[in-house]
């Protein structure tokens, strides 16, 4: 696969970069704080055998349909689906893409911040003399209240994600990813020997990775189909536009299930590295962001080398945050260069600068604006809860019901088929696609609600 600069749009340079940078879009913070946290209250390693199978009957097949549709086209999110259903209302699956990647940055990249400043802060030692998490936590807190200071950190994310954008598929993404990607599994490898080296590490590989069916029940499988959708960057537009900058030779479906691979051994490996960690200094694990910023500095101090520890640990995790941002933002740049004519200078600025602005208030939420709300909400949860609740499921669902009853498996056949073997697993692929992913995930939309 070679670069095309003759391409107005770019083609990727290599198939690594692209899995790579797909993987990138993959990976995020959901897998440090999230995955770990929900496999180890909800039956450890019967909770992983669930996810693996909800990956495998959910997330592979929407993936796959994804990249088909973005390959297929060569077009943004909207421009794809306007290219296969001209005159219909399934272009409104490519707006719901644009729209989720344009409110998901905004307040994605405020945390962004939060983990470049912790990177800044462990760096500087800051954050590794914290005595216990109610410390750490009100460390916490007093920083997410200062404003000037989350702006400032919300400003230089956002600046090295439109910079890296700025350059190009091949020149900015690709050889971003190719650096960052590999750094953060390097990371996450040295993290997870220095964890399991502790002593009473094996005490929180327990509870991580021992099975418990009995915690295994209707909500718990639900909670593992949308860890599998949301953990895949699903419904979002990022994967349609990667795609789009294919080359028609690529195997599509190796390509899906390398990607799939990636991201289900960063999630698992990242619980590896928490869980000892966090058992061998006596303590317990609490659920969501607090994880990360108020257990895990507490548990870096506790720790020898500890130190060191938590500067790999913070820089990990704004590497993970970054190579998911730059896909959020080349979803919403694509858009703009194939539908309006824009080039890419012009379309990476005003979009970027858009987001940023518009990631303000999510900025403010947690100090000067924290008692400001719509709809019961602070501006941080509410472009959480609309992209998160409304938009990636509903797109998701459609695109599997699009795939697999209006533009239908026989075309998305010829098209993976196009430059590549028999795709041999079709016919499970087509009843997935028809049947069981749609089916799953508007469980998923409708269990957030109940």
């Amino acid at each position: 696969m070679k670069a095309d600069s003759g391409n107005k749009r770019g083609l990727w340079g290599s198939r690594l970069g692209f899995i790579l940078a797909a993987s990138g879009s993959a990976v995020g913070l959901g897998n440090v704080w999230k995955f770990p946290y929900v496999t180890g209250q909800n039956g450890g390693g019967a909770f992983v055998l669930i996810y693996l199978i909800c990956i495998a009957v959910v997330g592979l097949p929407i993936m796959l349909a994804e990249f088909t549709i973005g390959r297929r086209t060569g077009l943004n999110p909207v421009g794809a689906f306007r290219k296969l259903a001209p005159g219909t209302p399934w272009v409104a699956i490519g707006f719901m893409g644009v729209l989720a990647g344009f409110l998901i940055l905004s307040f994605y990249a405020v945390v962004g911040g939060w983990t470049l400043a912790y990177a800044a802060k462990a760096l500087t030692s800051n954050i590794s003399f914290f005595s216990s998490p109610d410390v750490a936590g009100e460390f916490f807190g007093n920083f997410i209240s200062d404003t000037p200071m989350v702006l400032f950190y919300h400003t230089v994310f956002m600046g090295l994600t439109i910079a890296i954008v700025l350059r190009g598929i091949h020149g900015g993404i690709e050889k971003a990813c190719n650096i960052l990607m590999p750094t953060l599994v390097i990371m996450l490898l040295l993290l997870m020997i220095r964890s399991l080296t502790l002593e009473g590490a094996m005490a929180g590989v327990d509870f991580y990775l021992s099975p418990d069916f009995s915690k295994i029940n209707g909500s718990v499988i639900l909670l593992a189909m949308g860890q599998a959708f949301f953990s895949l960057s699903l419904g979002m537009g990022c994967l349609i536009t990667y795609a789009s900058y294919l080359p028609p030779e690529e195997n599509l479906t190796s390509a899906t299930v390398y990607v799939v691979l990636f991201d289900t051994f960063i999630a698992l490996l990242m619980g590896m590295v928490i869980f000892p960690a966090v058992f061998a200094v006596g303590m317990q694990p609490t659920e969501g962001p607090s994880l990360v910023f108020t257990v895990l500095p507490t548990v870096f101090a506790k720790m020898p080398m500890g130190g060191l520890a938590a500067i790999v640990f913070f820089i990990l995790l704004a590497i993970a945050a970054l190579t998911s941002a730059i896909s959020l933002l080349e979803a919403v740049v694509a858009f703009f260069i194939d539908q309006f004519g824009w080039d890419r200078k012009k379309a990476v600025w005003a979009m970027g600068a858009s987001i940023y602005l518009f990631g303000i208030p999510s900025g403010l939420s947690f100090g000067l604006w924290s008692d400001f709300t719509l709809f019961g909400k602070t501006f941080f949860d509410l472009a959480d809860n609309i992209a998160s609740n409304y938009l990636l499921p509903l797109g998701g669902m459609l695109t599997a019901v699009f795939v697999g009853w209006w533009w239908g498996t026989d075309q998305a056949h010829k098209e993976i088929e196009r430059h590549e073997t028999t795709f041999h697993w079709g016919k499970a692929w087509g009843f997935l696609i028809k049947y069981v992913s749609p089916i799953a995930v508007l469980f998923v939309f409708l269990g957030r609600f109940f």
